[in-house]
């Protein structure tokens, strides 16, 4: 068992948390709103702290999941960040969704002390999460990799080496691109199948079936047929992803047409009010339109 810190208990790191805590590891809690991090003591066993510094004071293993590049640096960097509490040879662990430029700028800060810094991004979203059962794609020092790797065993079913620092976001953003696609692809095929008639419930029955089964198919697509999208991975979230790969594809001149696209297509969504509707509600623009 480890004596870890957990920065950031929103809708991923909360659950995720708690699976550290539930398997026995000693946990030191920090949230910027103080409401969270009362709540998560509430239900779990562990400490709360005022300051991500106080949090990483002689801690193994930090893990952190917060909003975006400027959340993760100000947490990591400022004063009363993580890297100033924690101990050489200790781990930073992120599970952001965030650049693989600010994952390549945090690892070498934090060389510099002699810590490490992976970055982890995690797919699976909320259910996941509570279940316990997110997969962890990993960027950096192979060493340090090992040495977590059993530690965040306690929230995630798989957990992956991708190679050096930024690999894992990069991963992540693959992740995203297919996803996106997909999604769309799905809210086509309900959308036409809809207007010719069929029972749509029957006909994904069937062809959940076959290759086009996936897990969008089977976990999204009765939801969408009946219209249900007040839960999930939310727009918002899914806007900041693909403007990451975007961003990055500028960079390394990779070409990412239906991305693009897609990701326009759920700026729509964005101004029917959709920002908190799940990725899904993709179908629900085409039915407007």
């Amino acid at each position: 068992m480890s004596s870890v810190a957990f920065i950031g208990l929103g809708t991923m790191g909360f659950p995720m948390a708690g699976h550290l805590a539930s398997k026995g590891h000693t946990v030191t809690v920090y949230n910027r709103t103080s409401a969270k991090a009362e709540k998560w003591a509430g239900a779990h066993p562990g400490r709360i702290a005022r300051t991500p510094r106080e949090a990483s004071v002689g801690q193994e293993i930090v893990f952190c999941c917060v909003g975006n590049d400027d959340d993760l640096r100000s947490v990591v960097l400022d004063h009363n960040g993580a890297f100033a509490g924690m101990n050489p040879n200790a781990i930073f662990v992120d599970h952001t969704t965030a650049s693989a430029e600010v994952a390549r700028e945090l690892a070498a800060e934090g060389a510099k002390s002699g810590l490490y810094f992976l970055d982890a991004p995690v797919s699976g979203g909320q259910g996941g999460a509570e279940k316990g059962m997110l997969t962890v794609m990993v960027g950096g020092e192979a060493e340090a990799f090992e040495r977590v790797k059993p530690v965040m065993a306690a929230f995630a079913r798989a957990v992956a080496h991708m190679g050096p620092s930024g690999s894992g976001q990069l991963t992540k953003m693959v992740n995203q691109i297919c996803i996106a696609g997909l999604v769309q692809a799905l809210a086509e095929g309900i959308h036409f199948g809809t207007q010719a008639g069929l029972d749509m419930k029957q006909v994904l029955e069937v062809i959940s079936k076959g290759a086009a089964q996936s897990w969008q198919m089977e976990n999204r697509g009765s939801t969408m047929v009946a219209d249900r999208f007040d839960f999930g991975f939310a727009v918002d979230w899914m806007r900041k992803d693909l403007g990451l790969c975007l961003e990055e594809a500028r960079k390394n001149e990779a070409r990412l047409p239906i991305t693009a696209l897609v990701d326009q297509f759920y700026a729509d969504v964005q101004v029917m009010g959709g920002n908190r509707w799940d990725t899904s509600s993709l179908l629900r623009r085409l039915n407007k339109s």
